[in-house]
């Protein structure tokens, strides 16, 4: 075999080996768009690349693995829907302490799944692994009760962000919650 046909043997095998590659991190990368959804955009954005997002993506991944998340027995639910029906119903009357009570539910229930609690942003992190398409409305809530407790939020945010309390509780919490048609008409 002469030299020149090694060398190209070898650049062959070479742009096949590349390609290869691409093609698993192109599936990789589409795999982590569709579990994570706007998730993941958001972490590109952040993070400035797709590559770093992903790392940040598997790493968040690797650490819930290791957290030992449960669903809630259905006492559990039962408590949790009852608070949350209370607490939704004084909506009217009290907007502000409501939202500050629906942010505390919520950091409980996730509590009782087996989140850890301390840093938000943590928090954040870990239900994405789960419940990437609702951890925006989380972030979205939790901003407005933060604004809320420095006196800047209106009416209509505190509105919205009981909203999205109530997608994320629906949704994160326990999938028995949602039977509960209280928790929806009030």
């Amino acid at each position: 075999m002469s030299n020149s046909t090694l060398i190209l043997l070898i650049i062959a095998v070479a742009a096949i080996a590349i390609a290869v590659v691409m093609y698993y991190q192109r599936k990789k990368t589409q795999k982590l768009k569709a579990k994570f959804g706007p998730e993941y955009d958001r972490l590109v954005d952040k993070e400035g690349s797709p590559r770093r997002a992903e790392a940040v993506l598997h790493f968040r991944e690797k650490r819930v693995e290791k957290l030992n998340i449960r669903p809630l027995s259905r006492d559990e639910c039962d408590r949790f829907a009852a608070q949350w029906r209370v607490v939704q119903e004084k909506f009217v009357d009290d907007p502000r302490r409501t939202v500050t009570q629906a942010d505390q539910l919520v950091h409980e229930a996730l509590q009782a799944r087996g989140y850890p609690m301390g840093d938000f942003e943590q928090q954040a992190a870990d239900i994405s692994v789960e419940h990437p398409q609702v951890v925006d409305d989380y972030r979205f809530a939790h901003e407005i009760a933060t604004r809320d407790g420095r006196g800047q939020a209106t009416t209509e945010d505190l509105r919205l962000a009981m909203q999205r309390y109530r997608n994320l509780f629906e949704h994160v919490l326990d999938k028995n919650v949602v039977h509960f048609e209280e928790v929806r008409r009030a």
